[in-house]
């Protein structure tokens, strides 16, 4: 980027002005065929799994996901498109999609520390709803990683047809092939109570150290069900060292008009030291490890909510309600457990 280009919330004026350009195979009879079922028989839980590729997609110059546009599709790129062209036209403070880029870069980021971590070599990398996510093809961290992508079964049959049709095509060859030590993916239903044991089945291994990563999931549960899950992954902490990556809504951001969103936690870094983990540290869209360069403009709308106490459940200024988007790491290990007399927990 030239020293001359002006950046509007983490897009340059060329960036933010530019059509939409569409790969080939986005075209093909058979792709768009796919995308057209999804669209049709997909559920919202299911969708969200090509917005975030979109999002991923189109904020491409932050984001290395080649693959990103053709587990879209077509209608979802088109639609966030319109939608950051519409906020780069109105001088918006924050450009749609951007949450979306800092939360991927976030796991990005904390994953790569975590396996690079001296209990992290060779740790295992599970990924629970799994969707579209491309981490196991564009992250080189996973060489020594065993990498587990669970979802439900229609999800990952498309994701693995769209994948095969860019092998079969004359698609860049090199972003299809798998940079971890090895890709397994499970049909399973996370809120049901088989899926670990489908997890073991299929290679997992209890007994090794994981990390597990449920990127834009929780909040799609119950209340019950995201419990359930994370109290199975927090009792793993006894047995071997485990770390969580996730993000936590708070309540407000639940709670809008026609939210598909359930579960929630205000307080996540008190949450998850009262059900086993030994270490949390506690970031918003934002702050210094969650920004990215991506959000220019002082008086954005997460620089604002950064300011106010957590515990403001509307803004005081204008009445309107705080809607947080927590970044959560948390951990544990048979030695914590032991060593500790406590949780330690960073905000």
């Amino acid at each position: 980027m030239s020293d001359k280009e002006v950046v509007v919330n983490g897009l340059s004026e060329d960036q933010a002005g530019q059509e939409l350009k569409l790969p080939d195979l986005l075209n093909s009879d058979a792709v768009r065929e796919i995308h057209a079922n999804i669209e049709k028989e997909w559920d919202f839980l299911q969708r969200s799994a090509c917005q975030t590729a979109a999002g991923r997609a189109l904020w491409k110059h932050a984001i290395h996901d080649p693959l990103a546009d053709l587990l879209a599709g077509e209608t979802y790129l088109r639609n966030l498109h319109e939608k950051i062209k519409k906020d780069i036209l109105n001088n918006a403070r924050e450009t749609s999609g951007v949450i979306l880029a800092v939360r991927t870069l976030w796991f990005d980021s904390r994953l790569e520390d975590a396996l690079n971590s001296t209990n992290g070599k060779e740790a295992q990398v599970v990924l629970l709803g799994a969707g579209m996510d491309t981490r196991a093809y564009r992250l080189s961290c996973l060489k020594d990683s065993d990498v587990f992508e669970v979802d439900f079964p229609q999800v990952l049959d498309v994701k693995t047809t769209i994948l095969q049709a860019a092998k079969d095509s004359s698609y860049d060859s090199q972003h299809i092939m798998s940079k971890a030590k090895s890709l397994t993916r499970v049909a399973a239903d996370i809120r049901e109570s088989d899926w670990l044991e489908k997890l073991e089945i299929a290679g997992y291994l209890p007994e090794k150290s994981t990390v597990w990563i449920l990127e834009g999931i929780l909040y799609y549960l119950t209340q019950s069900h995201a419990m359930q899950v994370l109290r199975i992954l927090a009792n793993k902490c006894a047995l071997i060292h485990t770390v969580l990556l996730a993000d936590f809504m708070n309540k407000p951001s639940t709670t809008l008009s026609n939210s598909a969103f359930q579960f929630y936690s205000d307080w996540p870094d008190q949450l998850l030291p009262s059900i086993g983990f030994t270490h949390v540290k506690l970031s918003q869209i934002g702050d210094p490890d969650a920004h990215f360069g991506l959000l220019n403009d002082p008086l954005n709308l997460f620089n604002k909510l950064r300011s106010l106490p957590r515990s403001l459940q509307t803004n005081p200024d204008d009445g309107a309600p705080c809607c947080r988007l927590y970044l959560v790491e948390a951990s544990g290990s048979p030695d914590q457990n032991a060593s500790h007399n406590g949780p330690i927990t960073q905000t």
